[in-house]
C-alpha cells in the first residue's frame, strides 16, 4: 500500500499552470500524479507524501469568484432566486397585519457551518483491471458506488465499497473527496493508495451547511393572541444529481453538478394557533460553497426564528413567554413537552426581560423553545439558564433542561446520550461555529479560526423522556437540535434585554449588541 496526498489548488477555482519537480528529488520514492488540474504524489511512507506535497513547487491561476463572508446574509438576501414556493398559506395575514395592535418585524440570519470532524477525511482504494476495491466511511456507500461506476467508467458490478468507521460527521463530510482522490492516484500507479486529508483540508474544502436567512413579519390582536404572521426565507435551491467531486473537476471528468442540503425548508411556520399564516420560500439560483446535509438540515435555523420570533411577540405582549406560548398550543403532546421542561427548570412566570438580572458584572436569565421536528414527528422543549459577562460578552450555559416525545422508548440510555449529543453540538453550533472566506478559498482552516465547544462551557443538562408505548418510535438523531439555539437566544434576551439574531454568538457580536 502506497500512501498519496493531493496538493489542491490555493484558490477554489484556480487552474494548475506548471509543476517542478526539482524541489522533492530529495524524497525518496515519491511519484507525482497530475491530470489537468489535479495534482498528487504517491510514497511508500506517509511522511515522505506529506512532506513532498508541502515542498512541490507549483504555479496556478488567479481565482476570485466567491463574495466574502462578511455580510454573508445581505449577500444571501440580494442573490439571484431561481423560483418562489408557497409552503403556508391561511387567511391573509398582509391583511391582517394593518389591524393587529401589535406588529413586528425582525431578520435571523444562519451561517455556512462545516461538520468539522474531529478526524479529517481518510479512504484507500484498489484499482485493478478485473475489479476496483474503496474503503471508506462514506455516510451513503451504496450511491457512491453508483455515482463512482459512472464517473470512473468502472461496472458496477466490479466496484466495491466497503465502509469503515470514520470520524462522525452527521452528514455528508470530505469522506467521498478523499475516496476519489483514492481512485485517482490507485489508477495513475497501478497500486493501492491511502488517502488521508489534513485538518486545513477538512475545514477548508467539505462540503458545508448552508447559510439561511429569515424576514419574519407579524401581529398579536387586542387579546395578545397571534393574528398575523409571515415567514420569508432564503434558501439554496437542490440541483439533481450528485454533490461535485473537487479532484473529479480537477481532473476534466465529467461529472453531474448536482446540489443538495437535505430538506432544509420544513418548520418555518408557528406551531401556535394563528388565523393568518404564509411562508414563502425564495430559493436561490446559486451558492457561494458547496453543499451538503448537516445535521437537522435546515430546521435549528428555521425553528431558531420562528422560536425567537415567538418571543418578541410574548415580549411585546408583556406576557411569560411559557404563557403565550400554552395560549396557542392545542395539541396535548406539545403541552406536555413544554410544561415538563418548564417545571424541571423551576420556571418562574413573568415578562422578559427579567427585572433582576443583575449580579454583578453578570446579567442572568432563562428562556424557552418548542417544536415538532418537521411538524409531523417528535415533540422536543427545551429551557436554559444563562449568565451573560457584560464586559467580555461572553454567555455561560449553565443549566438545560429538555423534554423528548418520541413515542414509544425503546431504549432509554441511548435515547437520552442521543439527546444530549444533539444539544451539545448545537451549542457549539450557536455559539462558535461560522466558515469564514474571501474571494478565493475558505480561510477558518483550523480550531482556532473555527472554534468549538470546549469542555469547560458543558452545562448541566436534564433530560425527561415522555414514554409513549401506545404509539411507534420516532428517531430522535436529530429533533433535539431544533430549538437549542432559540432557547439559548432567548434565554439572552432575558438576561440582557438584547436580540441576537445572527448566529453564531460570538463575543464580539454581545458585546457590540450590549453596546
Amino acid at each position: 500500500m502506497l500512501h498519496g496526498r493531493v496538493i489542491h489548488a490555493p484558490a477554489l477555482g484556480a487552474k494548475l499552470l506548471s509543476v517542478d519537480e526539482s524541489s522533492i528529488r530529495n524524497i525518496p520514492d515519491v511519484r507525482v500524479v497530475r491530470i489537468e488540474s489535479f495534482l498528487g504524489v504517491v510514497a511508500n511512507d506517509e511522511w515522505a507524501a506529506v512532506r513532498a506535497a508541502k515542498e512541490l513547487k507549483t504555479a496556478w491561476s488567479e481565482w476570485q469568484g466567491l463574495p466574502v463572508s462578511e455580510g454573508l446574509d445581505r449577500y444571501v438576501r440580494e442573490s439571484a432566486v431561481e423560483r418562489d414556493e408557497v409552503l403556508v398559506n391561511r387567511g391573509d395575514p398582509a391583511a391582517a397585519l394593518p389591524g393587529t395592535a401589535k406588529q413586528l418585524s425582525a431578520i435571523y440570519a444562519w451561517p455556512f457551518q462545516s461538520h468539522a470532524s474531529l478526524g479529517p477525511s481518510c479512504a484507500l482504494a484498489d484499482v485493478r483491471s478485473d475489479g476496483t476495491t474503496i474503503w471508506t466511511s462514506s455516510q451513503g456507500p451504496h450511491g457512491m458506488r453508483t455515482n463512482f461506476a459512472r464517473i470512473f467508467g468502472i461496472p458496477v458490478e466490479k466496484l466495491r465499497v466497503i465502509y469503515m468507521d470514520g470520524s462522525g460527521s452527521y452528514g455528508s463530510n470530505g469522506a467521498d473527496d478523499a475516496a476519489a482522490e483514492a481512485v485517482l492516484l490507485s489508477r495513475a500507479v497501478g497500486k493501492p493508495v491511502r488517502v488521508q486529508w489534513m485538518r486545513h483540508e477538512e475545514h477548508g474544502l467539505d462540503p458545508k451547511g448552508p447559510p439561511q436567512v429569515l424576514a419574519l413579519r407579524g401581529g398579536i390582536d387586542s387579546e395578545k393572541r397571534i393574528s398575523a404572521w409571515e415567514t420569508r426565507m432564503w434558501l439554496p435551491a437542490g440541483l439533481p444529481g450528485q454533490r461535485p467531486l473537487l479532484s473529479v473537476d480537477a481532473a476534466g471528468i465529467n461529472q453531474t453538478h448536482g446540489r443538495g442540503a437535505g430538506q432544509i425548508s420544513q418548520n418555518g411556520d408557528p406551531p401556535y394557533a394563528a388565523s393568518n399564516v404564509r411562508v414563502v420560500v425564495h430559493w436561490l439560483k446559486d451558492t457561494p460553497l458547496r453543499l451538503s446535509n448537516l445535521r437537522a438540515p435546515g430546521k435549528i435555523a428555521n425553528v431558531f426564528a420562528v422560536e425567537s420570533f415567538t418571543d418578541e411577540l410574548a415580549a411585546a405582549a408583556s406576557m411569560d413567554p411559557v404563557e403565550f406560548r400554552l395560549r396557542g398550543l392545542t395539541d396535548p403532546r406539545g403541552i406536555d413537552v413544554l410544561k415538563r421542561a418548564t417545571e424541571m427548570i423551576g420556571w418562574e412566570a413573568r415578562p422578559s426581560p427579567n427585572p433582576r438580572a443583575a449580579q454583578g458584572n453578570l446579567l442572568t436569565g432563562r428562556g424557552v423553545a418548542y417544536m415538532r421536528y418537521k411538524q409531523a414527528e417528535n415533540y422536543v422543549a427545551m429551557a436554559m439558564e444563562v449568565a451573560v459577562d457584560r464586559t467580555s460578552g461572553r454567555i455561560d450555559v449553565r443549566r438545560i433542561t429538555c423534554a423528548h416525545d418520541c413515542g414509544l422508548v425503546v431504549n432509554p440510555d441511548g435515547l437520552r446520550n442521543q439527546v444530549e449529543g444533539c444539544i451539545m453540538q448545537t451549542l457549539s453550533r450557536t455559539l462558535h461555529e461560522e466558515v469564514k472566506f474571501d474571494r478565493s478559498h475558505v480561510t477558518s482552516v483550523d480550531w482556532v479560526s473555527y472554534p468549538i465547544l470546549k469542555f469547560t462551557e458543558a452545562p448541566a443538562i436534564e433530560v425527561a423522556l415522555l414514554d409513549r408505548p401506545e404509539l411507534p418510535p420516532l428517531g430522535a438523531g436529530e429533533a433535539a437540535t431544533a430549538p437549542v439555539a432559540a432557547a439559548l437566544a432567548n434565554a439572552v434576551f432575558d438576561a440582557t434585554g438584547v436580540r441576537l439574531r445572527t448566529v453564531p454568538f460570538t463575543l464580539e457580536r454581545v458585546k457590540a449588541a450590549l453596546a
